[in-house]
């Protein structure tokens, strides 16, 4: 009898503490999970809403980097060169780091998904004009190349000085590396050439600077 009420005892023990044991795990799992929901709700509510300057930029900027991207495919097509080829990717990687600013902030994205096609008309004719001198020949491309990664430059800079955003701002500074590697890739490749690149929109002392300097990582861009 009594090995019966102790075995009973022991059980009782051992069934308390799954039970403790349960409780605990379901209270820190709940805690995790509150703690992650309320991070989630402060994130939410401490979003400061973009200013319409802001919106604009990174509006203008996503059809900008898809020009790029768009025009750089264009003339890999038609001189199997593998700088545009790799430029262009790139580019793809600058259009996707701004469609992330964008959908974080609920703006509508757009660029379309079809190559050569933009909703702003000033880009669209852009886009013409820069296929239509790529046509001409390689070293024209390649111009283009240049005068594209110089008009980013000059732009991005003044997005950087419409913003005084942290998130905005960290893409800014990468994209804006990115271009300058850009420029420095096709103005050695004009170079080669025995062709000068003059740059249109940035400073002449700015664009002797960036090609003074070395390539950087840029996060890969």
């Amino acid at each position: 009898m009594k090995k019966i009420v102790f075995v009973a005892f022991i059980s009782a023990i051992m069934l308390s503490n799954c039970s403790e044991d349960n409780n605990k795990e379901n209270v820190v799992s709940l805690s995790q999970n509150e703690a992650s929901t309320s991070k989630l709700l402060k994130e939410k509510v401490t979003l400061i809403p973009l200013t319409q300057n802001e919106i604009s930029d990174l509006k203008f900027l996503r059809e900008e980097e898809k020009l790029a991207r768009d025009v750089y495919l264009y003339s890999y097509d038609k001189y199997q060169m593998n700088i545009f080829k790799s430029i262009s990717k790139s580019e793809q990687k600058h259009m996707d780091s701004v469609l992330n600013l964008l959908d974080k902030y609920n703006i509508p994205d757009p660029a379309s998904t079809e190559v050569g096609v933009f909703v702003n008309q000033d880009l669209q004719l852009l886009y013409e004009k820069l296929i239509t001198q790529s046509d001409i020949s390689l070293i024209e491309a390649l111009k283009v190349g240049a005068t594209i990664e110089d008009l980013d430059i000059n732009d991005i800079g003044n997005y950087i000085a419409n913003t005084l955003k942290p998130d905005l701002l960290s893409v800014y500074e990468s994209l804006l590396c990115g271009s300058k590697n850009h420029l420095r890739s096709f103005t050695s490749q004009l170079t080669s050439l025995g062709v000068t690149y003059v740059p249109q929109f940035i400073s002449l002392e700015e664009y002797n600077v960036i090609l003074s300097s070395s390539n950087d990582g840029c996060g890969n861009n």
